[in-house]
C-alpha cells in the first residue's frame, strides 16, 4: 500500500513540472511522470522506487520550469522521500547543472553508465524509456514522420539510441518492461524504415492490437541504418 509518501511526492512534482509539457504538444509532463510511476509499480516496484518515477526528471528539468534550484531540488528529495530515492533520481539524470556536453557525447555516457547502475536505476530508467517509446509511436501513427522534428538527432539520432537502450536493459535487466521496449522500438524502426506506409499498425499495448504477431514481425525487422556518433 502507498503511503502519505507518495502523495507528498506527486504533489512536490507537480511544484516543479507544472509549467511543463510533453515534448510538441499540449499535453501537461506530470503524465509522463505519473505513466512511469505507474509502469514502476505494475511491474514490482515498491514505495521508493515509485516515488523516484514521479520525481525522475526533477534534477534536469526542475530548475527550468519552478523557481527551485537544483541543489535545493537535491536536498529536498532527500530530506522528504531519503538517500535512496535521492540515488535513484540521480542515476536517471543524463543532463549535469550546466552541462554543455552536445547531445552524443551525453546519450553515449549516458549508456555506460547504465551498464553499472544497479537494479533500482534500471527499472525506473527502464520505465521512462518505455513510455516515451510508446509515446513516440502513437505520435508517429498520428503526424507520421514529423514526429521526428521534435527531437534534436532527428529520426537516425533518436532511433540509434532506443535501439541501444533497448538492447542494454534486455541484456542487463531482462524483464517484462525490457522485452516491451524492444518489440515497441523494432516496431518503431520497422514501420520509420517505410514512410509511405498506409494503414499504421496499432501500437502493442493498444487494446485493437488484439493478439498481434509483433513480438516476433519484430524480431524480424531490419533495424534502420544509423550513424555512429563521434567518439567520447
Amino acid at each position: 500500500m502507498l503511503s502519505e509518501r507518495f502523495a507528498h511526492a506527486l504533489t512536490y512534482a507537480h511544484q516543479l513540472h507544472q509549467k511543463q509539457f510533453r515534448k510538441g504538444t499540449t499535453i501537461p509532463y506530470l503524465s509522463h511522470l505519473l505513466a512511469v510511476s505507474a509502469l514502476v509499480l505494475e511491474n514490482g516496484g515498491d514505495e521508493d522506487q515509485a516515488i523516484a518515477a514521479l520525481l525522475h526528471d526533477s534534477l534536469e528539468d526542475g530548475p527550468r520550469y519552478s523557481t527551485y534550484t537544483r541543489a535545493q531540488i537535491a536536498a529536498d528529495i532527500a530530506a522528504q522521500f531519503g538517500e535512496r530515492v535521492l540515488r535513484i533520481v540521480e542515476g536517471c539524470t543524463d543532463r549535469q547543472d550546466e552541462d554543455t556536453r552536445d547531445w552524443w557525447t551525453r546519450k553515449q555516457v549516458y549508456l555506460h553508465h547504465l551498464e553499472q547502475a544497479d537494479g533500482d536505476v534500471l527499472l525506473v530508467s527502464n520505465a521512462d524509456k518505455l513510455h516515451n517509446a510508446r509515446t513516440i509511436w502513437r505520435d508517429y501513427q498520428q503526424v507520421g514522420e514529423t514526429v521526428w522534428q521534435r527531437f534534436r538527432t532527428g529520426k537516425q539520432g533518436t532511433l540509434w539510441y532506443y535501439q541501444r537502450l533497448a538492447d542494454l536493459f534486455q541484456r542487463r535487466h531482462p524483464s517484462p518492461l525490457a522485452q516491451e521496449l524492444q518489440a515497441v522500438v523494432q516496431a518503431l524502426v520497422t514501420q520509420a524504415s517505410s514512410p509511405h506506409e498506409q494503414t499504421p499498425a496499432p501500437p502493442p499495448d493498444h487494446p485493437s492490437a488484439g493478439d498481434t504477431t509483433l513480438p516476433d514481425a519484430a524480431t524480424d525487422a531490419k533495424p534502420l541504418p544509423t550513424p555512429e556518433p563521434p567518439s567520447v
